[in-house]
């Protein structure tokens, strides 16, 4: 018979009948062990997929909605990692708590929440204790976006109904956004080094307005 590699070990041996696999009793055992382990993992996965699968089923729209909203957040945080908080300029260097902050809080006005000229990075001092500092929000703001976009953000907006289905879709996106903005700042720290503010991030990953579906 032709030589052949060992399954387990690889290394070549020449076998003694047509089916066999292994050069030995040993690797014989390894093998079985290992087919077991990996069967084992196999089988915790499909448990873990099993579980979260049913775990999303009983899930509430209050709780999906609150999954999205941090998903953005998320996001948000990734994008502008380079930026200082948009109420103070306290520095990206800064070691505190970094937040995602509305200008336009969810509960004056709901229709923006996930609207990305709504949302910026902000200390944890201006955002909680400060109520996300109106007062050095908007001059910071008109900066970034321009008077017209901040004026229309400051206008009423009528309520909208974010149904499930929208709300699983939205989360999937902006953690894969998330993702994405997370390996390239990772990327660039690793090639160039500290990276300047100004440098920020591809357009591509920086949509200024709510059409996320694009």
């Amino acid at each position: 018979m032709k030589p052949r590699k060992c399954k387990s070990c690889r290394n070549p041996f020449t076998p003694t009948r047509p089916m066999q696999s292994v050069c030995s009793v040993s690797c014989a055992l390894e093998l079985v062990a290992k087919l077991k382990a990996k069967k084992a993992a196999q089988d915790a996965r499909e448990q873990r997929r099993s579980r979260r699968e049913a775990l999303e089923k009983v899930k509430t729209r209050g709780e999906h909605l609150r999954e999205a909203q941090a998903a953005v957040n998320a996001y948000v945080r990734a994008r502008d990692a380079n930026e200082p908080c948009i109420s103070c300029d306290r520095p990206s260097s800064w070691g505190g708590q970094w937040h995602a902050s509305h200008f336009r809080s969810v509960g004056s006005n709901p229709a923006l929440r996930f609207n990305l000229l709504n949302i910026r990075k902000a200390c944890s001092i201006c955002n909680v204790w400060l109520s996300s500092n109106y007062a050095g929000y908007r001059p910071r703001l008109i900066e970034k976006i321009g008077l017209e976009r901040v004026e229309w953000l400051e206008k009423e907006h009528g309520p909208r109904k974010y149904d499930i289905e929208y709300l699983k879709r939205l989360k999937r996106i902006f953690r894969e956004k998330a993702r994405r903005a997370k390996r390239l700042q990772d990327r660039r720290m690793r090639t160039e080094g500290e990276i300047p503010r100004a440098a920020g991030l591809p357009e591509a990953l920086l949509p200024v307005h709510e059409d996320w579906e694009v």
